[in-house]
């Protein structure tokens, strides 16, 4: 009799196990539509563009202020699938397109690269100030560098478009940095999916022994930018 209880408990688990896997793969696929549905990516595309717009108007502003180039290059992207669906495995959170929207800031995402650190404060101060947009967090990785040596500065937004006929505000990640931290973050985003790997334990120490170089040449090129000012 115990024999077959166990039997049963056995194929019963089994059972809840194939259970789980199919609902688990349903969410994965739900997701995925989700994420390439065509009206969520022309909201993110549309976002993506008024933002870039915002961007080279605010560098005008600025060129014309200080005679010199702010923003050297800016880029904007949609995170794909496969990357969303890793970051909410990591976080731990349900496979599920609003909570998507809710915790992962960075759906939709652009960048632009500053001439000087006191540019980067300069560019996320006139953004602060435009009616059109909401800040909703700001992680500053300049003044609080990340453990791996990681410096930038994250905005997290909104900003409204206006689209059917109505006016929807999309979350956005504006990362601002130096040329020289995004070079560095560059590398390191290639040695990302490779530190599980123990070689990369030394590659990790030089990349925080570039980190703190970087840091010091853009404070010094600064320095140096503000005595020519001066003349």
């Amino acid at each position: 009799m115990n024999s077959c209880i166990a039997v049963r408990d056995h194929w019963k688990f089994i059972y809840t196990q194939i259970e789980e896997e199919q609902q688990k793969l349903k969410k994965k696929e739900q997701l995925k539509r989700d994420l390439t549905d065509e009206t969520f990516r022309t909201k993110g595309k549309c976002a993506i563009s008024l933002m870039l717009t915002k961007l080279d108007i605010i560098n005008a502003i600025l060129t014309m202020k200080y005679q010199r180039n702010v923003i050297q290059m800016k880029t904007g992207r949609l995170k794909e699938y496969d990357s969303v669906y890793k970051k909410m495995q990591k976080k731990g959170l349900e496979l599920n397109f609003n909570i998507a929207l809710e915790k992962i800031n960075d759906l939709i995402g652009v960048r632009a690269v500053c001439a000087y650190v006191d540019d980067i404060y300069q560019v996320a101060g006139l953004l602060k100030k435009q009616k059109d947009i909401r800040i909703l967090k700001i992680k500053d990785y300049i003044q609080e560098p990340k453990a791996s040596g990681y410096q930038s500065l994250h905005l997290i937004l909104e900003t409204a478009i206006p689209f059917q006929e109505d006016i929807q505000w999309i979350k956005i990640e504006l990362q601002l940095r130096t040329a020289a931290m995004d070079y560095w973050a560059n590398l390191d985003h290639q040695l990302r999916y490779k530190r599980k790997q123990k070689e990369t334990q030394f590659i990790d120490e030089e990349l925080q022994q570039c980190a703190a170089v970087i840091r010091a040449l853009d404070q010094k090129m600064l320095a140096i930018r503000k005595k020519i000012d001066k003349i």
